[in-house]
């Protein structure tokens, strides 16, 4: 599962791989998903950590969480959790808790409608998703602008393009102008025709989330009644910090886990506003409030497939506005990324940035959020394509942008081989002292695949750039997008199922779809 066909090998000369954008696609990585065999990076000690879990563990244990919905709080009950006297908090025993956490797989696979881009999520593999939920996109010919279903669909079909992309993490960018009742059907439906990656369900509403869970069982091909055998699809689960979990996420928390699909439980804790305004405070607090979700998965079954997720970062405290990719961040990421070690558990983070342009300032940050998320033993690494402004824009050119960072990642976490061939001592010889190596048997034997060759970066010099118009990135990653849309054909569906799925659609659409909560 680790490599399925790929139309362009790793790898071209160098005089292709010189900044083109005429041949872009040609130069991406085949579809794998990346695995980090590198040692991780334990910022803080085995005794610091222990002082987070014990700190978590007495928030739940003394002060509590409240769960506001009724099934869920009999749910907790019944497995020995205590209603606290208001009727809505929860506290749970650390060694009731524990032994609910215990239960849950280190490590699952998520099916595809394409068996061939199914995911490992787990066992040091890697996945990234695309940016999801932002109400605005652009791009370099129309500017800032609200989703339309048009633009939704304009980055699914990038999205199937780029290979180093594995799951549609939910809606690159809302498309606006439909009504939300009915948006989810018109949504989904699109997400799982246009693409044949893992897609992602929402949980806004239990109604919303059945009926999406529905158009993924159909797509995929799996009878109604073996729905709970495999796991085809995932869910985002945020909690409301500090220390809530809403009624429709940990509802959505239990549906997914009854029919063992996947839930990634992500505290959104800010550290000065909706955490302790210290780091360590700030994670002990997002610790607890995902041990909670992660217990509750298990409450209602026992091994249901759930992610440790974690998305702890400071406010800028003159206005406070979330920061994103800061120091703070990264540091957060990396000891998340211990605690959920110290669990067995899989690891989400993302890629994030408070930039309002695909400039440096937006790579930069990037850079930052997902060295510190790799290092830091990341499996999902959501919005890890085209994030902009804080989680408010999608950005065309800088889902190109991101595409090529991840591909150098991943080629980074490509273990070197060290044998006689890779040490190339008969070359050495044979040059000898003050030659070069361009003409030497060990380089044309290997020059075509001997290095990463970008599919974004300009590798010219300042002459031949400057000849070329001198174009800058978000241009050429501009130039990207359309070659990438105007190549993309739509992955096949079975006309039984597109036919099922079309019905359904229909009959739901006409029903009303979904109230608004």
């Amino acid at each position: 599962m680790d490599e399925a066909p790929a139309t362009a090998k790793h790898g071209r000369s160098e005089r292709r791989a010189r900044g083109r954008t005429d041949r872009a696609l040609d130069r991406q990585m085949p579809w794998r998903q990346p695995v980090n065999s590198y040692p991780l990076l334990d910022i803080l000690s085995a005794d610091a950590v222990e002082a987070i879990h014990t700190a978590s563990l007495d928030i739940l244990e003394r002060i509590g969480i409240s769960v506001l919905s009724d099934s869920v709080r009999e749910l907790c009950r019944r497995h020995d959790a205590e209603i606290m006297p208001d009727g809505v908090r929860v506290r749970f025993d650390r060694a009731m808790l524990m032994a609910a956490i215990a239960t849950a797989p280190p490590a699952f696979t998520v099916r595809a409608r394409n068996p061939a881009r199914s995911l490992r999520i787990g066992d040091r593999h890697l996945a990234f998703a695309t940016v999801s939920g932002p109400p605005n996109c652009s791009d370099a010919a129309g500017g800032r602008r609200g989703g339309t279903m048009r633009d939704y669909e304009k980055f699914l079909r990038l999205a199937q393009m780029f290979n180093v992309v594995h799951t549609i993490g939910g809606y690159p960018v809302e498309p606006l102008e439909v009504p939300v009742p009915v948006r989810h059907l018109q949504a989904m439906s699109s997400m799982v025709r246009l693409t044949d990656k893992v897609p992602r369900v929402y949980c806004h509403t239990p109604q919303r989330a059945r009926d999406a869970l529905e158009i993924i069982r159909i797509a995929a091909g799996v009878p109604a009644e073996d729905l709970d055998k495999q796991t085809i699809t995932y869910a985002h689960i945020n909690t409301n910090s500090p220390l809530q979990l809403d009624k429709a996420m940990v509802e959505g928390i239990a549906l997914m886990a009854k029919l063992n699909q996947a839930t990634v439980i992500t505290p959104f804790t800010l550290a000065g506003a909706m955490a302790p305004v210290t780091l360590i405070g700030a994670i002990a607090q997002q610790n607890a409030e995902a041990l909670a979700g992660i217990a509750v998965s298990q409450f209602s079954r026992p091994g249901a497939p759930v992610v440790y997720g974690a998305f702890t970062t400071n406010v800028n405290m003159k206005s406070g506005a979330p920061a994103f990719g800061t120091p703070e961040y990264a540091k957060a990421a990396l000891i998340s990324g211990q605690l959920a070690r110290r669990y067995r558990l899989p690891f989400r983070s993302s890629n994030i940035n408070t930039a309002n342009a695909p400039d440096a300032q937006s790579a930069y940050e990037g850079m930052m959020s997902t060295w510190s998320a790799i290092t830091g033993g990341v499996n999902l690494l959501h919005h890890a394509a085209g994030w902009l402004e804080g989680g408010l824009c999608a950005s065309f050119e800088k889902f190109v942008m991101d595409a090529e960072m991840l591909q150098m990642f991943a080629s980074f976490l490509q273990p070197e081989t060290v044998d006689a061939e890779s040490l190339g001592l008969d070359a050495i010889e044979e040059v000898g002292p003050g030659g070069h190596f361009f003409a030497s048997p060990h380089t044309l034997a290997r020059y075509e695949t001997a290095f990463y060759a970008p599919l974004l970066s300009d590798w010219r010099t300042y002459g031949n750039w400057q000849a070329a118009g001198g174009g800058d990135i978000v241009q050429r990653a501009a130039g990207i997008v359309e070659q990438a849309v105007a190549a993309y054909e739509e992955p096949a569906l079975e006309p039984a199922r597109a036919e099922e799925l079309a019905a359904f659609v229909a009959r739901r659409t006409e029903a009303g779809g979904a109230p608004v909560n």
